[in-house]
This record gives C-alpha cells, sequence and structure tokens, in this order.
C-alpha cells in the first residue's frame, strides 16, 4: 500500500482552479511535515509547497499567491489549492513526507514517502 495517495488533478483551463488532495496511511501523520512536489515534461521534479506538523507553510516563489497548502489531521489528509492556473503548471503533482516535523527545503533526500502523483494539464 502506497503511504500517499494523490487525487484531484484534471484538464483544466488557463486561469481555473484546482484543488489536489493527499490522503496518508501507514504513518503517523501529525508528526511530520508534507511536501507537494511537481515534475513537468521533460524537466525535473521540484518542490512548490511544504507544510509542517503544526502548520506553517512555505511555498516556491513562482507560486506564491497562487498556492495555498493546508492540512487536516483528522482525515490525514493534505490538500493543494491551485488558482489562477497557468499553462507552465502542467506537471504530474506529487506529495511527499518529510523526514522530520518542520519544512527544511525541497532536497528530495530531505523526504521519504512518496505517492503516486496526480496529473494537472493546464490547456485552452
Amino acid at each position: 500500500q502506497l503511504p500517499f495517495v494523490e487525487s484531484g488533478g484534471a484538464l483544466v483551463q488557463p486561469g481555473g482552479s484546482l484543488r489536489l488532495s493527499c490522503a496518508a496511511s501507514g504513518f503517523t501523520f501529525e508528526n511530520y511535515a508534507i511536501g507537494w512536489f511537481r515534475q513537468a515534461p521533460g524537466k525535473e521534479r521540484e518542490g512548490v509547497s511544504c507544510i509542517s506538523s503544526w502548520g506553517t507553510t512555505s511555498y516556491r516563489d513562482s507560486v506564491k499567491g497562487r498556492f495555498t497548502i493546508s492540512r487536516d489531521n483528522t482525515k490525514n489528509t493534505v490538500y493543494l489549492h491551485i488558482n489562477s492556473l497557468k499553462p507552465e503548471d502542467t506537471a504530474i503533482y506529487f506529495c511527499a513526507r518529510a523526514t522530520n516535523s518542520y519544512c527544511a527545503n525541497y532536497v528530495e533526500a530531505s523526504y521519504g514517502d512518496w505517492g503516486q502523483g496526480t496529473q494537472v494539464t493546464v490547456s485552452s
């Protein structure tokens, strides 16, 4: 069983919005920071946002103001709300468990369990 199941990806028009969900299992969810990453076609995977175990958030500069990360520890789920979608947001979006309760960075070695990803395509 995968530690995360991502959902909510879709084909949307530029300017649209989405809410991605990341449902966790198999570990004590509330003890860990959770990060969202994305991988665009032909590019390396990059971190876009992270939320600490107590709710402190961080964002990649290029998504600030459009992405909002949140978590619901009662549902073991992290969300990523994306507004004003752009074609360059097209990617597979993954969530991952940090090795700590805080968001240190977006270096993949700082994250353990990963999900299988959900596809977001922004196109008219």
